[in-house]
């Protein structure tokens, strides 16, 4: 099959277009002819040599398609041949067929592209585990969403907005700005020119969020605690200002916050099989209304990843990009 691979770690020109064999599903899984995958930061860091594949992956990028489902193996028994599906993938989403544990596979919502379906399961798997499942966000609580116009920011505003939640965000331009309120935040800021903690303290009559989702880090960090509302959460996902901070630890206990925070793709088949369950049933719903809308900002060809790859890494996308296989 055709499969893009890293040849070694490296900028996007590592990415290769090249002959590679065909996976075979193990006993629980299922094999996807892939029409399309979704191009995410993870997927940059491994191209860097930043993230460690888990043991037993493919080592081909890419963590998350859709297609047809081509063959089951022995044990799986949630899917047919011929089902339309997205799917997490644990690696290898960049190729012609990806082997992916059928407990991690979606049926595409109606209505739906192929292209739009792929844009869903990497995002929507972790803003699921870290807003809903370790931030706790509960209907009427308030979520601060910080980069409002990555693949997650887009993903995290439409979901809590449909939630029941009220929801503000940042983002680098007054374009982005727009987009977040579109998407459903109450309230955006630019953080090149607004102070974003004095405006959301005074956007929530100086209480603070409850919950933050950040994938920035650095010196976001004491700023974030100054936002959050007592009992509120800080939930990392990424660190693209550095993994290191300083912390008031007073603020902490005095306001009894909670500072938590995962990455996706180490976590077992159980944990990711049950996240797919409660987007199955909570929020799959509210796409198929159209209450949550994929925001696929370009699809490049599978040949073409490196260019896709320069993209994401010049920020200028608002949503996700997807290759088509």
């Amino acid at each position: 099959m055709r499969a893009v691979e890293i040849s070694k770690p490296g900028g996007p020109d590592v990415l290769r277009l090249a002959d590679a064999a065909k996976p075979a599903p193990k006993a629980n899984e299922i094999l996807v002819k892939v029409a399309a995958a979704g191009v995410n930061r993870p997927d940059i860091l491994q191209r860097m040599g930043n993230y460690p594949v888990p043991p037993g992956a493919s080592p081909l990028p890419g963590l998350e398609i859709a297609g047809e489902v081509v063959e089951a193996g022995s044990a799986a028994k949630l899917w047919q041949r011929g089902d339309n599906v997205c799917a997490l993938a644990n690696g290898g989403g960049y190729a012609e067929y990806c082997a992916v544990p059928e407990t991690q596979a979606l049926p595409v919502p109606k209505n739906l592209s192929v292209i739009e379906a792929a844009s869903l399961p990497e995002t929507f798997f972790t803003v699921w585990g870290n807003v809903y499942d370790r931030g706790r966000l509960a209907p009427g609580e308030t979520l601060l969403v910080q980069g409002g116009t990555s693949g997650i920011g887009v993903t995290a505003i439409q979901m809590a907005a449909a939630t029941g939640n009220r929801v503000f965000a940042t983002a680098g331009s007054d374009e982005k700005v727009a987009a977040c309120l579109r998407l459903g935040a109450q309230r955006a800021f630019n953080y090149r020119t607004q102070d974003w903690v004095a405006e959301v303290r005074a956007a929530t009559d100086g209480k603070g969020v409850d919950v933050i989702l950040d994938m920035v880090g650095g010196d976001y960090v004491p700023r974030e605690l100054k936002c959050l509302a007592e009992e509120g959460r800080l939930v990392f996902i990424a660190y693209l200002r550095g993994p290191r901070t300083e912390l008031d630890i007073d603020a902490v206990m005095r306001r009894r916050l909670t500072i938590t925070g995962s990455t996706l793709r180490p976590r077992s088949a159980e944990f990711k099989g049950y996240v797919a369950r409660n987007l199955r049933e909570k929020i799959w719903p509210l796409i198929e209304a159209g209450r949550i809308k994929p925001q696929v900002y370009r699809s490049f060809a599978l040949a073409d990843a490196a260019d896709a790859h320069r993209l994401m890494e010049s920020s200028q996308h608002i949503g996700k990009i997807v290759l088509t296989v």
